[in-house]
């Protein structure tokens, strides 16, 4: 049994059925010139011999007394007809039919007598193209390691004919090295609480507090922070990379800097078409990942750090502004933290999420409003046995409190955005594309482009 780190068992403590905890890729693909009709089929078939299992997708929590989760077991004999799967869209195979798909399998949660993932071929879209969603227990993966793992099974040869899976990448030497010192990392982990919590507050309060900047439990009630049903609700659009460097250089600020805004002015217009605009400003929680080429393909290396949203501020390239000194106030916490107190932070701010899960209600006042993440990904084309990605949408985590996550990918010369909402707490979220589209406009007027 190899132990459980701190963050991994706090994953799995904060789920429950009508709260599941994966993260999720929904890969959309061109098939290639001159492709058949079986080409699909074929394609998961040969997915489905890929037997060669990584152990990471090995991996199931171990059964302890009292339902505690500590440790993990390793599983040998994996049902891949169970794991792999393959579906298709009614017609007309739109990408309005596959997104009530993913909301569907995004929506359930994933059973933890088995490996912590599955994957499911999609066909029976139009113009010749297919998807690929794969779901992964956030215990096992954090969104860079999730995106890592999925795009590194393509390869950026359109000719190439092999067929990888991601269950079946090997484990770096990083990955054996962590696993056979995770006793030793715990040991030290625990030692150093008692200092991590000391100088984490210390940095805090004097880069947070005396500047009156975004805090804990300073983010307004709203109407996305409120006890949330099992039912999930997907959306994705992706917008060219291009537009938002444009405004980040007309601007001075950086690229994510942008996207917070983007989101900012779209949470404004959908929260004030609900009459639920808050008259003070949202706070965004930002995943910040410390991944190193040291930390292997699994696991989870990220922290979090907090983002005043300036939903009250109409002007959008005050908005801009004011989120991007936000950023840089909080990123200079970030920076004077060691990495385990980095990591005990992001604990730190999630623990209210948790909480949410294991009470079932949620946290009031929230300590934030919304999760914005923004996960780097490949720069360049990516193909599946010849097939072009054409988009690479991350679906994360909607929770109790919690009831809407944006993630998004930087995939080349674009932007995947994946939404992910409640069904019941988030109304029509799809209206939330139109108005990320509306404030990307405002902010290029802004800008003067």
């Amino acid at each position: 049994m190899d132990l459980m780190s701190p963050v991994e068992s706090m994953m799995l403590l904060a789920e429950s059925p009508g709260h599941p905890m994966h993260v999720a890729g929904l890969q959309l693909f061109q098939a290639p010139a001159g492709a058949g009709p079986e080409f699909v089929r074929d394609y998961y078939q040969a997915l489905r011999t890929r037997d060669d299992v990584a152990p990471l997708f090995g991996k199931r929590p171990a059964a302890l007394p009292a339902g505690l989760n500590l440790g993990w077991s390793d599983v040998t004999d994996i049902d891949l007809d169970y794991h792999v799967r393959h579906s298709a869209l009614p017609r007309p195979g739109r990408v309005r039919e596959l997104l009530e798909l993913t909301s569907r399998l995004h929506s359930g949660m994933l059973d933890r007598h088995r490996p912590l993932w599955e994957t499911h071929v999609i066909e029976g879209l139009s113009d010749g193209q297919f998807a690929v969603y794969t779901k992964i227990h956030h215990a096992l993966v954090d969104g860079v390691s999730a995106i890592n793992l999925l795009q590194g099974s393509l390869s950026a040869d359109p000719h190439d004919e092999v067929i990888r899976a991601p269950w079946s990448v090997q484990p770096s030497v990083a990955d054996s090295a962590a696993a056979t010192s995770r006793w030793q990392t715990l040991a030290r982990a625990v030692k150093s609480i008692p200092r991590s919590g000391t100088s984490t507050l210390r940095l805090a309060r004097a880069a947070l507090l005396e500047q009156q900047l975004t805090l804990p439990f300073r983010a307004p009630r709203s109407m996305l922070n409120v006890p949330i049903g099992g039912a999930r609700r997907c959306a994705a659009q992706s917008w060219s990379m291009q537009r938002i460097k444009d405004v980040k250089n007309a601007a001075g600020v950086t690229v994510n800097d942008v996207v917070l805004a983007m989101c900012a002015g779209a949470l404004r217009a959908y929260l004030s078409d609900q009459n639920a605009l808050p008259h003070k400003p949202l706070v965004a929680m930002v995943p910040v990942s410390l991944r190193t080429a040291d930390d292997g393909a699994g696991g989870n290396a990220v922290t979090a750090v907090l983002a005043n949203l300036a939903t009250h501020v109409e002007d959008p390239a005050q908005r801009l502004e004011t989120i991007s000194s936000s950023m840089r106030a909080s990123k200079a916490v970030l920076a004077g933290l060691p990495r385990a107190q980095a990591i005990a932070m992001g604990m730190m701010l999630l623990s209210p999420v948790v909480l949410g899960g294991v009470t079932g209600s949620a946290v009031t006042p929230p300590p934030f409003n919304v999760c914005i993440s923004n996960v780097p990904g490949a720069r360049n084309p990516l193909y599946a046995n010849g097939a072009r990605l054409e988009g690479s949408y991350p679906m994360s985590i909607a929770a109790n409190g919690q009831a809407l996550n944006i993630t998004l990918v930087g995939s080349g010369d674009r932007l995947d955005f994946g939404l992910v909402g409640c069904r019941r707490a988030v109304p029509h979220l799809q209206h939330l594309l139109g108005h990320l589209e509306t404030s990307l406009k405002d902010l290029e007027r802004a800008v003067g482009i």
